[in-house]
């Protein structure tokens, strides 16, 4: 099959980076005083190195919970001589002025600050240091970077209650910028001049205004020989911006589109305003025009649409004023707009709400800076995933996931994106995809998990994760996942559904893994909210999935692991199982999780003592007798007794019930059992019930662990024979059948 190209191995180059940003002080770097990095004298990088250090670190930080911040690795790029940058992008609060001002001396050529709302008037400074040499700034959501503090003279008490006050930058300009090229000022803040502060810079050739009211644009024609890009997102237009835009003609870009949720818009788009644009904007080949209404209809009547397959001719096109292109446009967007409907679209690219090609186009445009455009095309992939079926299934996942990293805090985002990966990542589509790509949809579920107690993006969080096989898909992030999930299972309000999965998922998580991973977690408190769970349902008196799910995680975690049985017992678990088989004497499946339990506990010698009380001995005798779940009860039962018998008489430290009498009713048991019984137990190791073989203190504990073995080879040779002969099974068989204690059947068995 051909290979994917999410498939291909990461390159040296960001393994080695990788690498060394989680290791600073074992490769690069090593602690001052204990607590700032330094880099070490020998070491000289270059900015391609450099620069995907810094956009790697951001990354880390904005997107590995596990991944801890330096406070002062800006620092390690102070001095041009040993470290080079170029192109930088920094978002959000993770960067802050200090961390600017550490790199002024950088000659940087592009520079990428998105949403970095720490950031003050200092900055503003610290920009001028690069003045020379940038070609591509940003400060898109950067809404605090033209405030500066201001201390007021004279502290009376006034100074405790606001020390510093937010004063608006008047003064500051692109004086000097003289090769900056390409600017976003998207979002930026009320009362900051744009036409002063632009005035300038002498040949702009990218501009974005995003979300910036201006009434009058006239500033803009000084550019009109260079300028190739502009974004008026979100701006209300009026004819005045159109005639201004109309003498813009180099214009390459340009987009004129918005929210129309976000506020009250006067302007509508006409027919006229399409023609102009068409006719004075002859080298546009990207326009955006989503969210517009359309004052009157441009579109061509469908009785002369030309019929046949559709075409992105512009002389076929449904959309009139589009016929005078004098060639398709490489992107269109007319996402929520009524156009994106019709037959022929002359553009390659369309972004719209009308099949999934269009829907991905809108999600794969908006993304970076217009999560609530996203969030509205998310959704509507979502229902094209649950109801249709996806056709272009990697390049949707890796956008909805690239989405979910980049706005981790956007709670609309976050539900609808979970809830798509619910939809991508299930069993129909499961041969589509790569190790490399399930990894990145179980961090961004795991990401969301970690920043969200929202009861719905836990809920598709956790169901997405039940697409995954568990434990295998999730070792890679085990200690992580374990601990989110008695997160949730520890709080105090639940939410019935989300209780029942992350109860489901710590049961497949704890089954079949190494006993180290059992410990692990066992540690977490694992077994400490498995019983609170079991008590909250007992005073309900309620035996659902939850209590089910829970004994059977504690029946897996217990599993030849004496810590947590001892905790087990330690937190009362054996109050728990009397109070449960009185309360729910006819629930099959719940006794037989629970001897699971009792049959791991009884193997632990140092812990058998506590087992040796009148009540409980009698309990595991009358269970011998039981007939629920087929043997299982009465097997884990006599188990349990099989253990407790092999530490002799002596350790019969009961009057009643006497040992005589309940050994006489271990054999009754045992010969009632069925010896071709299929079984609903999962032995990894048979260890447990070899040691029973070599003793003579016992017959009937012998006699348990030879039945057990006979049952579990005859019925599944192929998975038990290789298990009895790896552990050393047979010379123990061969050397009891010479046994003089043995019992004559138990030999017959043996032989």
């Amino acid at each position: 099959s051909p290979r994917m190209a999410s498939d291909s191995p990461e390159s040296l180059m960001t393994l080695c980076t990788d690498f060394c940003l989680r290791n600073l002080e074992g490769t690069l770097c090593y602690l001052l005083d204990n607590e700032t990095l330094r880099l070490h004298p020998d070491i000289f990088l270059p900015s391609e190195i450099c620069d995907k250090l810094v956009n790697e670190y951001v990354e880390l930080v904005k997107t590995d919970s596990i991944f801890e911040p330096h406070e002062s690795f800006f620092t390690l790029f102070s001095d041009p001589r040993s470290t080079r940058l170029a192109r930088i992008h920094l978002r959000e609060q993770i960067v802050q002025d200090q961390d600017l001002e550490a790199i002024r001396k950088q000659d940087l050529v592009e520079l990428y600050l998105t949403n970095c709302e720490k950031l003050t008037a200092k900055s503003l400074q610290t920009l001028v240091s690069f003045s020379h040499t940038l070609i591509s700034l940003s400060l898109f959501g950067c809404c605090n970077i033209f405030y500066e503090e201001e201390n007021p003279g004279g502290c009376e008490d006034d100074c405790l209650v606001n020390p510093t006050r937010q004063v608006l930058v008047k003064d500051f300009t692109f004086e000097g910028f003289s090769r900056l090229r390409f600017l976003n000022l998207g979002r930026l803040i009320e009362g900051v001049n744009v036409e002063t502060l632009l005035r300038p810079l002498a040949s702009l050739a990218a501009l974005d205004l995003s979300g910036i009211q201006l009434n009058d644009v006239g500033f803009l024609t000084q550019w009109k020989d260079t300028l190739v890009s502009l974004v008026l997102y979100n701006m209300d237009l009026s004819e005045e911006h159109i005639q201004v835009i109309a003498q813009l003609r180099k214009l390459r870009h340009l987009d004129i589109s918005r929210d129309h949720l976000s506020s009250y818009y006067k302007f509508k788009l006409t027919r006229r305003v399409l023609n102009l644009f068409v006719e004075n904007l002859v080298n546009l080949s990207s326009l955006d025009i989503s969210g517009h209404t359309m004052l009157e209809n441009c579109t061509i009547p469908s009785m002369e649409e030309k019929m046949g397959q559709t075409s992105i001719e512009p002389a076929k096109s449904s959309i009139a004023p589009f016929r005078g292109l004098k060639r398709p446009l490489q992107f269109l967007g007319l996402f929520e707009t009524s156009l994106c409907r019709l037959t022929h679209i002359p553009a390659y690219k369309v972004s719209g709400d009308k099949n999934e090609e269009q829907v991905l186009n809108a999600i794969e445009a908006y993304t970076e800076h217009r999560p609530e455009i996203t969030s509205r095309a998310i959704n509507l992939l979502f229902d094209i995933a649950r109801i249709e079926r996806c056709s272009q299934l990697l390049r949707a996942l890796q956008l909805v996931i690239t989405a979910l990293k980049c706005h981790k805090d956007d709670k609309n985002i976050q539900v609808t994106g979970s809830a798509a990966l619910f939809y991508l990542t299930n069993s129909e589509y499961r041969m589509e995809q790569s190790v490399k790509l399930r990894r990145q949809v179980i961090q961004v579920v795991l990401n969301g998990m970690e920043s969200y107690q929202e009861v719905t993006v836990q809920r598709n969080c956790c169901l997405t994760l039940c697409n995954f096989s568990i434990p295998e898909e999730l070792e890679f992030q085990y200690r992580r996942v374990n601990e989110l999930l008695l997160n949730i299972l520890n709080q105090s309000r639940q939410d019935e559904s989300i209780q029942r999965i992350a109860v489901h998922l710590c049961n497949a998580l704890v089954c079949q893994v190494d006993n180290d991973h059992k410990e692990a977690v066992g540690k977490m408190g694992f077994v400490m909210t498995m019983l609170k769970l079991i008590q909250k349902k007992l005073a309900d008196k309620t035996c659902d999935q939850v209590m089910e799910f829970s004994w059977s995680a504690l029946w897996n975690i217990t599993d030849e692991t004496p810590d947590n049985c001892e905790m087990f017992l330690n937190y009362s678990g054996m109050k728990l199982f009397l109070e449960c088989l009185k309360e729910f004497p006819e629930k099959q499946e719940l006794h037989r999780n629970m001897l699971g339990l009792l049959g791991n506990v009884a193997e632990v010698k140092e812990l058998r003592p506590q087992l040796m009380t009148s009540q409980f001995i009698s309990v595991f005798s009358n269970l011998l007798e039981s007939k629920a779940d087929g043997i299982e009860v009465s097997y884990n039962a006599c188990g349990v007794l099989s253990h407790i018998m092999f530490d002799g008489p002596e350790a019969w430290g009961i009057c009643e019930p006497h040992r005589e009498e309940v050994v006489k009713r271990m054999w009754a048991a045992i010969q009632s059992w069925d010896i071709n019984s299929r079984r609903n137990i999962n032995y990894r190791s048979f260890e447990p019930i070899l040691r029973l073989l070599p003793q003579g203190i016992s017959p009937v504990s012998q006699h348990w662990a030879t039945w057990a073995l006979y049952n579990l080879v005859s019925v599944y040779p192929d998975k038990y024979c290789p298990l009895l002969i790896k552990e050393g099974g047979i010379p123990l068989l061969k050397d009891m059948i010479r046994m003089a204690s043995a019992r004559q059947e138990t030999k017959e068995m043996a032989r």
